[in-house]
């Protein structure tokens, strides 16, 4: 395996023995699958993150650990490298562990690992469960400081929470959902379902945008009613399949609010059985969305400043260290709401800031 990098810095990325690297580096017997793809990765990492380990300022090694559709996370990774240059008087150096689908102890395991070989934060996005939140105690004891990104776990002790507001999000989506409806139904069909879809139910922040959704639409449309089809965990084919088993309850559809992404599997199922929603509203601008607002498929997608999320989960690991006063950390980002019809000025305007 080709690099120009010295062992002790890869295995410093890696999280791993120089020794161990070594042995991979050379591939030597008896190296698993698993370590030797920390290896890897590790190199990535230390070839991305070349022009900043240039500069100077104490450096601070973060574990960066999602559970989200690979789409999602791709957009997490982008959003936090485009932001490492501005991140003074630190050197930020990230490494990702990032998985589509992980079990509470597969977090566990990997919280556990980081625990016991060192780091200097944790951003998390993960689902609230007793086990995870037992071991972000744990790294809290060991001086380890944890800030949740995206998807917050209220109960468990953690630095921040980095993220955009999910509530007032949900209340958003129930506001734009019922002021679009009235202009293309008539008066008789004001009550046609509108159907929810949430990755899953212990992710908390599309748990807090499903409560915000679902109290605004009682004070906005009593009588509408909501169909939860939750579960398909962002992916498109679970998202399909959960779709598929409720759509007999959705054949009188007017609205769809998407929680969790698989936008693009939730539309094909509905038109694979000639259903088509009235306004469908989704989160985040990612390639997939926006694509389908370009081709208008969906009404309006709510977004949030994705590297401003990570400056703010960076800037409170940093104020934890000392690095940086509490004041100068950044704000929350705030809701953006974007349509078919301003999405190429939006797109322009990132690119510039990018």
């Amino acid at each position: 395996m080709t690099h120009r990098f010295p062992i002790k810095e890869i295995a410093r990325q890696a999280g791993l023995g120089t020794a161990t690297v070594d042995r991979v580096l050379n591939r030597r017997a008896n190296v698993s699958a698993q370590t030797q793809r920390r290896v890897r990765d590790a190199i990535d990492e230390l070839t991305s993150l070349e022009g900043q380990l240039a500069a100077r300022g104490r450096q601070l090694f973060i574990d960066v650990v999602v559970e989200a559709p690979t789409r999602f996370s791709r957009e997490i990774r982008n959003a936090l490298e485009a932001e490492l240059p501005s991140l003074h008087p630190a050197v930020v150096r990230p490494r990702y562990m990032m998985q589509e689908r992980m079990r509470a102890g597969d977090i566990v395991a990997i919280l556990n690992r980081i625990g016991k070989r060192g780091s200097q934060g944790v951003l998390l996005k993960a689902q609230d469960q007793p086990d995870i939140r037992t071991a972000m105690a744990e790294l809290g004891a060991r001086n380890i400081p944890v800030v949740t990104i995206f998807t917050d776990i209220p109960d468990a002790p953690h630095v921040a929470y980095a993220g955009a507001n999910n509530y007032a999000a949900g209340e958003t989506a129930a506001y734009l959902i019922h002021h679009f409806l009235p202009s293309t139904l008539a008066a008789t069909a004001q009550t046609g379902p509108v159907v929810i879809t949430m990755s899953d139910e212990h992710f908390r922040g599309e748990e807090s945008r499903k409560a915000g959704f679902v109290t605004a639409m009682a004070k906005l449309a009593p009588n509408r009613p909501i169909i939860d089809a939750s579960g398909g965990a962002g992916l498109d084919s679970d998202t399909a399949r959960r779709m598929e088993s409720m759509i007999e309850d959705c054949r009188n559809i007017q609205a769809v609010y998407s929680m969790g992404g698989g936008n693009r599997a939730i539309l094909q199922t509905l038109t694979d059985h000639g259903l088509t929603p009235q306004v469908y509203i989704a989160h985040d601008l990612d390639s997939e969305n926006i694509t389908l607002l370009q081709q208008g498929k969906l009404s309006a997608v709510l977004h949030h400043d994705l590297r401003q999320d990570m400056r703010t989960a960076c800037h409170h690991i940093m104020a934890w260290h000392r690095l940086l006063p509490e004041t100068a950390i950044a704000p929350p980002s705030d809701i953006h709401i974007i349509t078919p019809a301003n999405i190429p000025g939006f797109i322009k305007k990132q690119a510039r800031i990018g």
